[in-house]
This record gives C-alpha cells, sequence and structure tokens, in this order.
C-alpha cells in the first residue's frame, strides 16, 4: 500500500482508505461481525486512515472502530470523526463552544481515546464557512488537547475553497469520482498550493461505479440509495453523487469497455481517483473483509492510460457533467 502526505500535519496515510458510514447506518443492514472483520481487513492490507462521524448510526460506527483497536492493540491508524450532524436542524448558532465541547467529549469516548485525530464539521451550513468565530473554537479545542487536527467535510466547491482560507483547516473531504469531476477545474490546485489534505468520499458514486446494479436492483428500506435518491433525507449529491439513477447506469456502460478483464469496475474508479496527485486518501466504504481487501488492492493497479483518461472525462461531459457540475 502506498502512502501519501496527510496535508501539513506531518502524517502519512494509505492512499485508500476506510470509510466506516456502511457499518454505522443507512446503507441497509449492518451486521457487526461482518464490519469488524472487514476492519481488520483493510488494516491488514495496510489501510492506515479511518473515517467515521458521531452520527454514524448513533456512534456505532466510532465504538466499531475502538474495539478493532482494542483487539490489535499497537500503533493506531489515522481515525478522522466528523460532528456537527446531531443537531436537529443546521444553524451557524448551532455549532457552540458548548456543543461543540460536547460533541468532541462524546467521540473521545466512543473513540476510547484521549486526543481525537481529525475532526471534521460535518457538512454545516455554507454560512457557516463565513464565521471565523467557529474556527477559533476549533483553535481552542487544539490548545486544549482533545483533537490535535482539524478540517471539514464539505457538499459545495464554493465550501471547500472558503474553508481553505483558515490556517487551521487542514483537510477537505469532498465528493470525487468519475461522476463528480468539477473538483479538478479550481479546487485541486488551490488545496495543493496550501499544502491542504483532500479526502475523495463516495468514491465509487453509492457503488454506481462497480457496475453490479441494473435497472431493477433493490435496496433495502433503510438504504439511502432508497430512502435518499431525491434527496429527502440529506444533500442528494450524497447519493449516487446527484446522478440520476438510470444516467448513471447508461454512463456506466460505456466506462466498462475500459476495464481490463484482470481486474473490477470498482478497483479502476478507484484507481482512476488516485491518478490525481491532489488527492491524499479515497474512503471506499466495506462491509465485509471481502469488499475490503478488493478496495486495497485497487492501490496496486497500474496508471491508467492517457487515452483511458480522456475517454472517462468524454463520458462525463457527455452523459453527466449536466445533472451535477454547476450544481455542487
Amino acid at each position: 500500500m502506498r502512502t501519501r502526505e496527510f496535508g501539513r500535519t506531518g502524517r502519512k496515510v494509505s492512499e485508500i482508505g476506510f470509510g466506516a458510514w456502511a457499518i454505522g447506518a443507512a446503507w441497509g443492514e449492518v451486521n457487526d461481525e461482518e464490519a469488524l472483520a472487514a476492519l481488520h481487513a483493510a488494516l491488514d492490507t495496510g489501510v492506515t486512515f479511518i473515517d467515521t462521524a458521531d452520527v454514524y448510526g448513533d456512534g456505532h460506527s466510532e465504538r466499531l472502530i475502538a474495539k478493532v483497536m482494542r483487539e490489535r492493540g499497537g500503533e493506531r491508524p489515522y481515525i478522522a470523526t466528523k460532528a456537527g450532524r446531531r443537531l436537529p436542524a443546521q444553524s451557524v448558532e448551532g455549532y457552540s463552544s458548548e456543543n461543540l465541547n460536547d460533541w468532541i467529549e462524546r467521540s473521545l469516548k466512543n473513540l476510547e481515546t484521549d486526543c481525537l485525530d481529525l475532526v471534521q464539521l460535518h457538512c454545516p451550513p455554507t454560512d457557516l464557512y463565513y464565521h471565523p468565530e467557529v474556527f477559533e473554537r476549533l483553535d481552542r479545542l487544539v490548545d486544549q488537547g482533545k483533537i490535535r487536527n482539524y478540517g471539514v467535510s464539505v457538499e459545495r466547491i464554493e465550501e471547500a475553497l472558503k474553508a481553505i482560507e483558515y490556517p487551521g483547516v487542514v483537510s477537505v473531504q469532498i465528493i470525487f469520482n468519475a461522476f463528480r469531476q468539477r473538483p479538478i477545474e479550481h479546487f485541486f490546485k488551490q488545496a495543493e498550493e496550501k499544502k491542504v489534505a483532500i479526502i475523495a468520499r463516495v468514491p465509487l458514486a453509492s457503488g454506481l461505479l462497480s457496475g453490479k446494479f441494473k435497472k431493477d436492483s433493490k435496496f433495502e428500506a433503510n438504504d439511502h440509495r432508497l430512502f435518499n435518491r431525491n434527496g429527502e433525507a440529506f444533500d442528494v449529491g450524497e447519493t449516487f453523487s446527484g446522478v440520476p439513477y438510470e444516467v448513471g447506469l447508461e454512463a456506466v456502460e460505456r466506462v466498462r469497455p475500459l476495464v481490463s478483464s484482470d481486474t473490477t469496475m470498482a478497483k479502476f474508479a478507484l484507481r482512476w481517483i488516485l491518478m490525481f496527485d491532489a488527492v491524499t486518501v479515497a474512503i471506499p466504504g466495506a462491509r465485509n473483509p471481502q469488499q475490503a481487501s478488493s478496495n486495497a488492492e485497487a492501490a496496486s493497479l497500474p496508471a491508467i492510460s492517457a487515452g483511458a483518461m480522456r475517454e472517462i472525462k468524454s463520458i462525463y461531459d457527455t452523459y453527466i457533467k449536466q445533472y451535477v457540475h454547476q450544481r455542487w
């Protein structure tokens, strides 16, 4: 497993991380034994970055991670969590010193540690990025030794660009995959210049880019790919990257011929993300050890050819761009 510098932190992390949303909630039924085995398998392959949040299963994801850390012992991977979505309604006022402290204390307990590696504001309102006092509160939490670093998880490019104006922001988590290419245009350059780490989330477009879905594929009632398909519960961009399902299926069929017979479309899609030096780590989810191991293997694939990269850009421009490019 290759590693990349995690921004200005002095840490290096694996190019492929472990996204722990799926083992917490909202991706269908969660089997804890399989989830724990998936975490172990990822770490066994050399994964050194885990991303979770305090609301994934109401803390269940964080507690599962803590259990694996107890079982393994030794050096801990870099564990990133998020805070802010516990608010009943999103508002700038909700990110008060009291609330931030309460959220951090809860994650410290769930993750069984006395200092969190990275805390990310969890897709807060756009207006928050224009309130420096919120970032000053995070600075105080660093000074108090409760968090080592902080970053943001964003929905929009505007939010990402504004966030990295704050010197304490060491990372930006953003949706980036072959069906969400806008970050390439301007944001990547800005982040590289400021030495800000980029965490690529939803790297497989909620599984669309695995190539396994069909028009009649069924999703469980508690899977966001069913209940949030039109943005009913949270930002629709988090589900299939905001791409209409049938449109995404058509675009996937155009990508499929580019994938060689000795790999999978999911690995190919992850390798595409790693073609961009600005990206620090991609965080696919996994609910069983087979998925976790397969995701990690993407880092060892050879570079994608220039011709294939151009073709993927053409597929995006033709089928996807009109639905997502200016929206986020």
